[in-house]
């Protein structure tokens, strides 16, 4: 920092305090933070790099001739590719092929393009469900650090707390306190100096993570509906006050023990860890998929809907869509002997934590709002990598040969009660963010002693 830390503002303990834990959180943070930058900027362009890497198999020349049926697809991609079919995907777009899902003699699952006008099989590649591609499924997991298991992940939901941490703390040590005066606006909106010198990384740092703190708290909190603790907190606490997954749409039949999530590719985040139905009977002739998707197109479903195959007696149809229009996401199920459908939700019918989870993670993925979307979120999270890496090397320059360089809490002063406060707060509402402020207290107290932290 380049202010003087001495006497006023500055100088206070808990300015020094919350310089303290912004800089232990964010070099702590830095590989998380930049991991989730770039793999969030592939995935926001998921469906452009999967039809460029698989173009032969995810375009098709439109046609002024009728498609074929469903099921003469389907009978096309089994000769093609045999094993069991599990589900059918309709054609997104006129320059779009069919999608059939087939679980082959070695057990994996895979997707067969066909070309909806004629028929023919175009080719095939492992089933990477809503990522599209093996690559993006690759991308997505990295982006949740899924590979690594469930305390991998409470990482990333602890460092997504941590970034709205950060950038509340980060504009409370950049707020102005009068050294703009005079039309001197240096280290606030402006950069100064050149990259060989540490003013010019500390205004580097300063000034964008200003201009990107929105979008960073925007992106942490449309993320944390998908964690694993925080995630079924909220998801609790929104059925419980009526704004999430309204009662009642399963008293009419008997249901699963089967998530909706293990069923299709993408589940409405609110409905995700709801049951499955069950058919009404356990045993008949099933419906043909034809019928199934006439009755779903009837209902108005967005195109590029899939139909997952009914794998027990008594399952059932389940058709669903999250197109680019998130207002348009819709999950049907239907009897599997009768096609009747037992079970339509659209997003119109979800509470309102429901619908804003929605909204916020489709605007998450780049999907709401186009290009424009996808732009913005890349600027942004190009300026989180800048704000990590400014971070690095700011502290690089400044820190002592041979020591850490952390900032240090001014001598003979207690903690502040607003710290105190900020501490109990933020780790109430982020857990995970608590468990880890617990964690740095007690290094804290072991390295300065409970008499240099006692409370003001």
């Amino acid at each position: 920092m380049t202010q003087t830390l001495q006497g006023g503002a500055f100088g206070s303990a808990l300015y020094r305090a919350l310089w303290r834990w912004h800089f232990f959180a964010g070099l702590i943070c830095a590989p998380i933070v930049i991991l989730l930058s770039i793999t969030g900027a592939l995935y926001l362009f998921k469906d452009e790099i999967n039809d460029s890497l698989h173009r032969e198999l995810r375009l098709v020349a439109p046609q002024s001739t009728e498609r074929l049926a469903p099921s003469a697809l389907v009978i096309r991609a089994l000769d093609a590719h045999p094993g069991t079919l599990k589900g059918y995907g309709a054609p997104a777009a006129p320059d779009r092929p069919a999608e059939v899902k087939i679980v082959g003699a070695d057990g994996l699952k895979d997707i067969v393009y066909v070309d909806p006008y004629d028929g023919r099989v175009l080719g095939s590649l492992w089933d990477g469900g809503f990522a599209g591609s093996p690559t993006m499924y690759v991308v997505r997991k990295l982006h949740s650090l899924q590979y690594a298991g469930w305390f991998a992940e409470r990482i990333v939901e602890a460092v997504a707390g941590w970034m709205v941490l950060m950038t509340a703390s980060g504009i409370y040590l950049w707020w102005p306190r009068g050294q703009q005066k005079g039309g001197q606006w240096g280290g606030v909106v402006t950069v100064r100096g050149t990259p060989g010198k540490r003013v010019f990384w500390r205004d580097l740092h300063a000034v964008t993570g200003v201009f990107v703190s929105i979008v960073i708290v925007f992106l942490a909190m449309t993320g944390l509906p998908w964690s694993g603790y925080w995630g079924k907190k909220f998801y609790s606490a929104a059925y419980a006050v009526g704004m999430g997954m309204p009662d009642g749409y399963w008293d009419k039949y008997p249901v699963s023990s089967v998530p909706l999530k293990d069923t299709i590719d993408h589940a409405p985040w609110i409905v995700e860890n709801q049951p499955t139905p069950l058919s009404t009977a356990a045993a008949g002739v099933p419906a043909k998929l034809d019928d199934v998707v006439r009755t779903v197109e009837a209902l108005g479903m967005a195109p590029g809907f899939a139909v997952v195959i009914p794998a027990k007696p008594d399952g059932v149809f389940t058709a669903s869509v999250y197109p680019d229009d998130i207002s348009r996401e819709r999950v049907v199920h239907l009897d599997q002997y009768t096609g009747r459908v037992l079970f339509d939700m659209q997003l119109k019918d979800l509470g309102l934590f429901g619908r804003l989870a929605e909204w916020g993670i489709s605007i998450h993925m780049g999907q709401a709002f186009g290009l424009a979307n996808q732009l913005v979120l890349l600027a942004a999270l190009v300026g989180m990598v800048g704000l990590t890496v400014s971070g690095i090397v700011m502290w690089w320059k400044r820190r002592p040969a041979g020591s850490l360089g952390a900032p240090r809490l001014p001598a003979g002063q207690p903690v502040p009660r607003g710290l105190i406060l900020i501490a109990a707060a933020g780790g109430l509402f982020f857990p995970m963010v608590g468990i880890s402020m617990l964690a740095f207290a007690v290094i804290e107290v072991a390295v300065y002693g409970t008499r240099a932290l006692r409370t003001a």
